[in-house]
């Protein structure tokens, strides 16, 4: 049987990394965590000393940054320049210099052959912004994996105080609405529904009732 390739696409908080890495892992397919890279860009670039409106000093950054994926265990590792930076791209400073550097030419280039070539050698499952509408558009299986802000807010909030952070749910809300606005109104591979993906509101769903949907769905193919 050839390769399937399943996009799952959807605004910030949706979920989509958490469902899919479990539809990979039952499905047996390799979960490609594209919003990791970017994310490992964005480190780079705050190590660097850059602030998100220094265009020309981010792209230079990022094209002589390197970012890889391996394998470990079934388990994906992000390497920024060979260092495994898992553990220091999820933090709230990373995600809104991600936000912002991801409308950038250069930084979408520098990332989307090597995630393209991987769809093509593997089934995979691969999640974010663009992916059914633009990095994978003959993907098998689109899914838009969306919930309500304040159901995604709430999540963020707990996930945050979780980790002991001092946060403010209202600020969240102000957050993913701002990132909501620039993923959909970029210039570049705006975050859309696309035409034939399939849309799963999450916000009344468990992680279980949303896994198993997109499976059965899968299974289907």
């Amino acid at each position: 049987m050839s390769n399937i390739n399943i996009a799952i696409d959807g605004p910030a908080g949706a979920g989509k990394s958490t469902i899919a890495r479990l539809v990979a892992k039952k499905l047996n397919y390799i979960y490609v965590d594209t919003g990791a890279m970017y994310r490992a860009m964005a480190l780079c670039c705050i190590r660097a000393g850059f602030t998100a409106d220094e265009k020309e000093k981010i792209e230079a950054c990022c094209s002589d940054c390197t970012v890889d994926i391996e394998y470990v265990d079934g388990e994906q590792n992000v390497l920024l320049n060979g260092e495994n930076v898992g553990a220091f791209i999820r933090t709230e400073e990373v995600s809104q210099m991600t936000s912002a550097i991801s409308v950038y030419p250069k930084v979408r280039e520098k990332l989307l052959d090597l995630q393209r070539n991987v769809a093509k050698n593997n089934s995979v499952i691969m999640d974010g912004r663009d992916i059914g509408s633009f990095v994978l558009p003959d993907a098998d299986l689109k899914i838009y994996l969306t919930a309500s802000v304040a159901t995604r807010a709430k999540r963020r909030y707990l996930e945050q105080m979780e980790k002991g952070l001092d946060v403010k749910l209202e600020e969240i809300e102000k957050e993913i609405e701002e990132r909501d606005y620039r993923d959909m109104h970029r210039e570049i591979a705006p975050l859309v529904v696309a035409d034939d993906a399939v849309v799963v509101d999450s916000s009344d769903m468990t992680i279980e009732q949303v896994t198993d949907k997109i499976v059965r769905m899968a299974q289907s193919i």
